[in-house]
């Protein structure tokens, strides 16, 4: 599947629900948002047929996403059935880690290995209040049964935000030094309602790995081991068991390389995190399309995908994506 730019694009991310046990600052608005209910978003099946038919394209990746996936009913019979698309290569997830502890094994077993966990603050205080809520103490013992179980890689996701946990950026290099995981810092980005302050809140890639190298020795891995690794820039730590990785979506971003759509629980295939462009996938779905229909509507949505995105990272008064976060799929 190939866009106007001849880019590949071979990857989907796969919301499956706008519902969260969290309420991340930076992820919604503080006056709360408006669910989907449970006709609003797409069934377990329709989600199967779309990836079925992109993968009949050329689609040999899939992460899935929420919201908090773990939170919706049924789950892990869904990333099962995923796994047995013949021809889909590659399925992992994304979760805040909360109940990784109780599902972990089922995860597994049903075929996952990689994972991803959000987690902003290795402080109990700071968690919770930027969370408003959650249990760090729940995130961790997930973490920890994750890797007795074996999922390999895991990856620890950290949005950089100025005045909150700039201060924990070598807590966190710590823990890739201690354990074998890729910690990777990502730019906070102007997505949804609750960034009104996102210029103060903004901080670099660059900033962070000038503290890191203060402390530690990095050596950039040029040729990247792990093609999961996507955008990120990846270093080692010298000594260290594991790695540290950079997404810098704002600061050097990375259009002319990407290579995913993404699916909303509510069932609109968008072409770029931050643009407005949208192809209903579930109206067409409810309509009883066929697979060839379906398909067309695939391809539009290809061709609809910017060269880039509007952001600059020199001005602060930067356009916006108004979709939350957690309705887009993180």
């Amino acid at each position: 599947m190939l866009d106007k730019f001849n880019r590949e694009i071979n990857y989907l991310r796969v919301s499956i629900t706008d519902r969260c046990n969290l309420h991340c600052t930076y992820c919604r608005p503080k006056e709360g948002i408006s669910l989907q209910g449970h006709e609003d978003i797409l069934r377990y099946e329709e989600i199967i047929r779309i990836v079925s038919i992109a993968v009949g394209m050329g689609l040999v990746k899939v992460r899935v996403t929420g919201g908090e996936p773990l939170v919706r009913r049924g789950f892990v019979d869904f990333i099962a059935a995923l796994k047995k698309i013949n021809g889909l290569k590659d399925v992992s997830l994304t979760t805040n880690g909360i109940l990784l502890e109780e599902f972990a094994r089922d995860i597994f077993d049903a075929g996952i290995c990689r994972i991803n966990i959000s987690l902003d603050s290795l402080n109990k205080d700071k968690y919770f209040r930027i969370t408003n809520g959650g249990n760090l103490d729940a995130v961790l013992r997930g973490i920890a049964r994750a890797e007795e179980i074996g999922f390999s890689p895991i990856k620890i996701n950290t949005v950089a935000i100025k005045g909150f946990n700039d201060n924990e950026v070598l807590d966190f290099a710590q823990l890739a030094v201690n354990k074998p995981f890729q910690v990777r810092f990502i730019e906070l980005m102007p997505v949804g309602q609750a960034n009104s302050g996102y210029s103060e809140d903004y901080m670099p890639a660059t900033q962070l790995i000038q503290k890191i190298s203060e402390r530690y020795e990095l050596e950039q891995l040029k040729d990247k081991k792990n093609k999961s690794d996507g955008p990120a820039k990846i270093f080692k730590i010298k000594g260290g068991r594991g790695e540290i990785g950079f997404i810098n979506p704002v600061s050097d971003y990375f259009c002319s390389t990407c290579n995913r759509l993404r699916l909303t629980s509510d069932g609109k295939l968008r072409v770029c995190l931050l643009k407005e462009e949208e192809v209903d996938l579930k109206k067409a779905l409810r309509e009883n399309c066929s697979d060839t229909e379906l398909e067309k509507l695939i391809r539009e949505a290809i061709l609809l995908k910017p060269k880039q995105h509007d952001l600059i990272c020199t001005e602060m008064h930067l356009k916006k994506c108004y979709r939350n976060m957690s309705a887009i799929g993180g």
